[in-house]
């Protein structure tokens, strides 16, 4: 072989050596990109996942707050009812539906009385007609509170019996289901008015009516 054939090979061998290298690289290159842009949209997957739990995360605080202001709103009565019901395990929805009291205004007992005259029948049938158009279960507490004429013992027992009596009458003259219907008595512990006098002895003497679901 001439020293010109050898030269002529060798420059042949380098370019197509060099021709490979060149592909050899860019096939490097395309996997690389491939690889990249897999990584990024793995990337990008998973920052939309953190976005969307941080989204629904903020909502669940959002309600919770909410709920929580909501209960805050209530009586004292009626987040003692709330709590008593949730502990009993007995509520779908955790919630008041609404609260009533009947005061002097509505149902007047008297001293020491737990009767339900005409007036405390009418506002009771009233209320009973407001529950049944809810159409769906309920679970309702009635508090029986009493004004501090009395011992504590008398007036424990009297707020227990205003509390019957509306329990009492809710089943017998409107079928509202008595074993949905829980009573406590409050004696005078928790007055609606703190003065003195008749006028505010009449305001304590009251039922307290709750309903949950």
């Amino acid at each position: 072989m001439t020293k010109r054939n050898r030269v002529a090979l060798v420059g042949v061998t380098v370019l197509v050596a060099g021709a490979f290298g060149c592909a050899t690289t860019s096939q490097l290159d395309e996997k690389i990109a491939a690889a990249t842009a897999k990584t990024d949209k793995k990337i990008e997957t998973v920052e939309t996942q953190v976005e969307d739990l941080q989204t629904k995360q903020k909502a669940t605080d959002s309600k919770v707050d909410a709920q929580g202001q909501e209960i805050a709103k209530l009586s004292q009565s009626a987040q003692e009812a709330l709590k008593r019901a949730q502990e009993a395990g007995i509520l779908a929805k955790g919630k008041v539906v609404f609260e009533q009291t009947f005061s002097e205004d509505r149902i007047k007992f008297r001293s020491g009385s737990a009767d339900l005259n005409n007036d405390a029948k009418a506002a009771l049938d009233e209320f009973a007609a407001k529950v049944k158009d809810l159409k769906r279960p309920t679970w309702m507490e009635i508090q029986g509170h009493t004004d501090s004429t009395g011992t504590a013992e008398i007036n424990d027992a009297l707020g227990e019996k205003r509390a019957e009596a509306v329990r009492r009458y809710l089943a017998r003259k409107h079928q509202l289901p008595i074993q949905r219907m829980a009573t406590i008595s409050y004696g005078d512990t928790l007055p609606a008015d703190k003065s003195k006098g008749a006028k505010a002895h009449a305001a304590n003497r009251r039922v307290v009516l709750v309903v949950l679901e």
